[in-house]
């Protein structure tokens, strides 16, 4: 027995009968060699670690864009609060923590610079559309590694093209990630409108506050130690009825009276991307020409860009034919 069959048999002995075991996968669509340390989800979470869109996330926006001050969340450092929320949850539980964090750490790969304007404009644009989740799966299958993808399993990408609340991921571990994603955005957006001075605390209803506290540590461990208690010996992850209804009031607060202060600069973003975009498609010699689908490779290439890429990449494409 080697380390990996070890490892597997521990799934087997320890965790839920409702947890989805490694040796159980339901594969790659490119069959390979299994290894002999690792299980098919570590393999998997470490394809993630070192892909290229991981690697970006560090230089995208979460919601604020970065200027003089460093101290906001990022793309990647939202995916670490969501992969740490969702492995309290599938550790509690007795559910695969491998495959959570696997489905955790991939979850926004398909994220374009800017946040959530630049899907906006890019959905508008790209005539098939665009949504990061779906880009996601685009990056993971087909576009990292020069064109390969990183050949993950079944259940990995199910959870990272299925992560959105409308969705429905086929594991519990993909249901962990799919709320520890909204926990964990919920409760540092807060944190961050706060710092920036746009939001007091005590703007907030009075009765959220009193349920779910007023520090971060306090919101999390509410929302977390909920779900466990909800889920636990259930094939299913759920929240109580009392503590849905005010994770949707704080939700519903959030995209209502906050979100709109936030995004004062949306318009300016959407421009550099929409100019971009403009411009790889009215330029005769651009790369994306040789595509059969320009407009895919155009959107791409744009959402594989981080925020400082594409200013960058914006200035070079019009302020230099501007000083010319």
């Amino acid at each position: 027995m080697n380390i990996r069959e070890k490892h597997e048999n521990i799934e087997k002995n320890i965790l839920s009968d409702y947890a989805t075991l490694s040796a159980k996968t339901k594969g790659r669509v490119f069959v390979e060699e299994k290894c002999s340390v690792r299980t098919d989800f570590q393999r998997d979470r470490d394809r993630i670690i070192h892909s290229e869109a991981f690697k970006a996330l560090k230089g995208k926006t979460q919601v604020f864009i970065a200027s003089d001050k460093d101290n906001y969340v990022t793309r990647l450092t939202h995916t670490l609060q969501v992969a740490q929320i969702a492995r309290s949850i599938a550790v509690a539980l007795d559910l695969n923590e491998t495959l959570t964090e696997a489905i955790a750490l991939g979850h926004d790969v398909g994220h374009p610079p800017f946040g959530h304007a630049a899907e906006r404009v890019l959905d508008e644009l790209c005539p098939s559309g665009f949504d990061h989740a779906i880009q996601g799966l685009r990056v993971v299958e087909k576009l990292e590694k020069n064109g390969k993808g990183l050949n993950l399993t079944h259940e990995v990408k199910d959870g990272i093209v299925n992560h959105s609340l409308s969705k429905n991921p086929s594991t519990l571990e993909g249901k962990v990630v799919r709320l520890a994603d909204k926990i964990a955005y919920l409760s540092h957006d807060i944190d961050d409108s706060i710092n920036v001075g746009i939001l007091k605390i005590e703007e907030i209803p009075a009765d959220i506050v009193e349920y779910l506290g007023e520090k971060p540590s306090e919101r999390i461990n509410k929302f977390v130690t909920d779900i466990i208690n909800t889920s636990e010996g259930k094939n299913d992850i759920l929240m109580s009825e009392e503590c849905e209804k005010y994770f949707y009031a704080l939700r519903k607060y959030m995209y209502k009276e906050v979100y709109p202060r936030v995004n004062h600069n949306d318009e300016k973003v959407m421009n550099i991307i929409r100019h971009l975009y403009e411009y790889y498609k009215g330029n005769a010699n651009s790369k994306f020409k040789e595509y059969e689908d320009e407009d895919r490779a155009i959107c791409d290439h744009i959402a594989s860009m981080t925020d400082k890429e594409a200013m960058v990449e914006f200035k070079n494409v019009y302020l230099v034919d501007l000083i010319l």
